[in-house]
């Protein structure tokens, strides 16, 4: 076998991963520290308002995700299966249930606590209500508070949907919060902390828009979920994620400066053949691989939709701290998976023309229809609207499964000789890409 060399990281990268380390140490000291938990979901989470209580959260899409980059999702799928669980449900489901039931060890091998609130706020998946319907009964008593999001069927936030949703904070949400933690609500705190929140905003669209640049400094998919973690999880509203924003930011403004591409684990990408844009999440399990294949062949994703499924800051929404609860509400409805088909694909018409794509790619994830629900309408209407070649490939989140190397190897290999291809064509034609 052959010797897997270490990952080469950006100082960004290793400053994220002793974060979210950080996090988890934590969480597993959590009854030493008097501290309650509270289980939450990523897209349109209430990160602020739970720290503002002084509770720490914990996210089963995260457990799910570093178990699957750490090899450890398959056994605890393959247990939740054998509890009845479907093939076609949702490997995070899978995983996160099997985990628990294997003592709720978390992907850093240290035990997490059991929750002391569960609190849905979903966006746009279904699944999670019904993932928080198992927990319930795997943690029966817990209380549960639910903030339920209005679907953007229009494209539009109303501010009846906000008054709905600040509604279902003040009499619901905030109420169970305050018993669970034994505290007061703060509402100066929540301010501070959504100040914090669209300071981290402002340098990560900066960081993300980076990719607009020829050669770009950064890889907006691969490289992104190491960009996006502190902000749609634990950390955001803290200064720390400020800090780790601005690091990030000094770090691209330099590769810019130097002419540098982006970092992947095996080292700079010297030739940028292709500049591509991501639809749907990537594969957990095979990460690295998967990475390699579009870096061996000079590809660079300059912008994704998956980095947005935690927040479209893009367009212009920011947490304000004047309006704090009305903030909290147009940040649930405006997550990626809460947005219409005709948004979504406007949005990623959006990213092939500004960042000067030379095609758009599809990875549909077999067991998320969040994502994969409309995705060929998606890449029809892209490939009608901006003219540049389309690809699809088929993967999964966290199960080893349904992730074939040789087939994607080859599907991909297929996808960029027709980009070489175009882009020929297009030389000879005196257009320039």
């Amino acid at each position: 076998m052959a010797e897997i060399k270490e990952a080469i990281k950006e100082k960004s990268m290793n400053l994220q991963k002793e974060m979210l380390a950080k996090q988890f140490h934590e969480l597993s000291t959590a009854r030493e520290l008097g501290k309650k938990v509270v289980y939450t979901f990523v897209p349109g989470n209430l990160t602020e308002l739970i720290l503002s209580f002084d509770m720490l959260p914990v996210y089963p899409e995260i457990n799910a995700l570093q178990s699957g980059m750490r090899k450890k999702s398959a056994a605890f799928i393959k247990d939740a299966e054998k509890m009845g669980y479907s093939e076609d449900v949702c490997t995070y489901v899978k995983c996160d249930i099997g985990m628990m039931l294997n003592g709720n060890i978390g992907p850093t091998g240290e035990k997490l606590p059991s929750p002391d609130l569960l609190l849905l706020s979903y966006t746009g998946c279904f699944t999670f209500l019904k993932w928080f319907e198992n927990l319930e009964r795997l943690y029966p008593g817990v209380p549960v508070a639910m903030l339920h999001t209005p679907y953007q069927e229009d494209g539009i936030i109303t501010k009846d949907q906000i008054d709905y949703m600040v509604k279902q904070l003040k009499e619901d949400v905030i109420p169970k919060m305050e018993l669970v933690s034994g505290k007061k609500f703060d509402y100066d705190r929540l301010s501070k902390m959504l100040a914090n929140s669209a300071k981290a905003e402002d340098l990560l669209v900066k960081i993300l828009e980076s990719a607009k640049n020829v050669p770009t400094p950064i890889d907006a998919y691969f490289a992104g979920v190491y960009y996006i973690g502190p902000i749609f999880t634990a950390f955001r509203g803290t200064e720390q994620a400020v800090e780790y924003y601005q690091e990030l930011w000094n770090e691209v403004q330099e590769r810019m400066r130097l002419g540098l591409g982006p970092v992947t684990p095996e080292g700079e990408i010297k030739e940028q053949k292709f500049r591509l844009v991501m639809e749907g999440p990537p594969n957990w399990t095979n990460f690295r691989e998967f990475w390699k294949i579009f870096y061996d062949m000079g590809a660079v994703i300059v912008a994704s939709s998956y980095t947005k499924v935690g927040g479209v800051y893009d367009l212009g929404f920011r947490h304000d701290p004047k309006e704090p609860l009305e903030s909290l509400s147009r940040y649930c409805m405006g997550c990626y998976t809460n947005l219409n088909l005709p948004q979504r694909v406007d949005l990623l018409e959006k990213y092939v023309d500004e960042y000067k794509a030379d095609g758009f790619l599809i990875n549909s994830i077999k067991s998320c229809n969040s994502f994969s629900a409309g995705q060929l309408m998606i890449m029809r209407q892209i490939e009608q609207r901006c003219s540049v070649p389309v690809g699809f490939i088929e993967s999964d989140l966290v199960d080893p499964r349904y992730f074939s190397y040789a087939n994607i190897k080859n599907r991909l290999e297929s996808y960029f000789q027709m980009l070489e291809q175009r882009k020929t064509i297009l030389k000879q034609e005196g257009v320039t890409t």
